[in-house]
């Protein structure tokens, strides 16, 4: 037990995933239990966050186990289920990454239509949608791989079951390999294009907000979602979209960490630290009730308001009468294309 260092690695990955399954945990409940919370933006992090805990539950419990036993052994059984596993729910994540980034288009680039458009039911639609097509995908594959043979020295050099490694070991011909990369690599690509297509429209809207304080709250909505994009399908593309090229085994490894550990482990701490009312949200979770200050304040157009200030109420009522006018003005303009998106 414990030989060759292996001490050094266990400790770690075990903090990492104890933190990750309570910070993903904390965010999910933030999210449901905060009624300032409930709306498609929330609710696709809080459904995210839930994914990430069972994403890295499928390999995260056996790399320990194997950092712990000399004996580093998985059936063929636990090896499909991982592989199942695993990938469902990273598909399942990057399809509700894909309907985040087309949500995140529609408040920003349509936000008059969006109050319509992207109803609860329809939320709730997509959410769901998401985890079902992404497990319902990999079945056809998985009980193809299941009827494979195998033989030779069935080593797998990799931190888990994944396609490419376990295709190697089948005594079959291995250019099937190539057209699994295929459909993998045109899943990603579909992915990325959609959400990178959402964001450049977005950036482009952006910049066409007047006031500095708009463009900010604008980037700021986005900056946690295309971070979050960024890592895990930054990882995700560097070890299924090289096809014939190999990479050495360290390098394999650190990609392999990469999307399966480091992602998923910094994914809460985006999410709450650059998001003021999930901050709020996770203070209310974790301490019962906010303090004295924070429960006299309503949320208004993206700030919190002190009901308790002298002229507070009138000030929102005026607020509110503007948001109005401009409301009607940008619905005589909509047609053009030159409304203001800031509101």
């Amino acid at each position: 037990m414990f030989e060759d260092g292996s001490l050094l690695f266990f400790i770690p990955l075990f903090i990492i995933y104890i933190f990750i399954v309570i910070g993903n945990l904390i965010v999910f409940f933030a999210v449901r239990m905060d009624t300032h919370l409930h709306n498609p933006m929330y609710n696709f992090i809080s459904i995210f966050s839930f994914l990430e805990i069972w994403y890295t539950t499928a390999t995260i419990p056996k790399m320990l186990s194997n950092l712990i036993c000399e004996k580093k052994t998985i059936s063929i059984t636990g090896c499909l289920l991982q592989m199942y596993f695993f990938h469902s729910l990273g598909n399942s994540e990057g399809i509700l990454l894909t309907t985040m980034a087309i949500d995140r288009y529609m408040a920003i680039c349509n936000p008059l239509r969006y109050p319509t458009i992207m109803t609860p039911q329809l939320c709730a639609q997509l959410s769901a949608g998401s985890c079902l097509f992404g497990f319902l995908v990999l079945l056809p594959e998985i009980v193809w791989i299941s009827t494979l043979p195998f033989c030779g020295p069935n080593q797998i050099h990799q931190l888990f079951c994944d396609f490419e490694p376990v295709l190697r070991l089948a005594c079959t011909d291995t250019s099937v390999i190539l057209l699994e990369d295929v459909i993998h690599a045109a899943a990603i690509i579909f992915s990325v294009l959609v959400i990178a297509v959402s964001h450049v429209r977005i950036i482009t809207v952006t910049l066409r907000i007047p006031s500095a304080e708009g463009r900010r709250k604008a980037f700021s909505t986005c900056a946690s979602h295309l971070g979050v994009f960024l890592m895990f399908y930054g990882s995700v593309s560097l070890m299924y979209l090289r096809f014939s090229t190999t990479f050495p085994p360290t390098l394999d490894t650190v990609i392999a960490l990469m999307f399966a550990v480091l992602a998923p482990f910094f994914n809460p701490i985006i999410y709450s630290l650059r998001n003021k009312d999930m901050k709020i949200a996770i203070k209310k979770l974790l301490w019962g009730r906010l303090e004295e200050e924070d429960q006299h304040k309503v949320l208004f157009a993206g700030h919190r308001v002190d009901l308790r200030t002298p002229g507070a109420i009138t000030t929102v009522v005026e607020k509110v009468v503007c948001h109005v006018q401009r409301y009607e003005y940008n619905q005589e303009k909509i047609l053009h294309d030159d409304f203001d998106p800031e509101i």
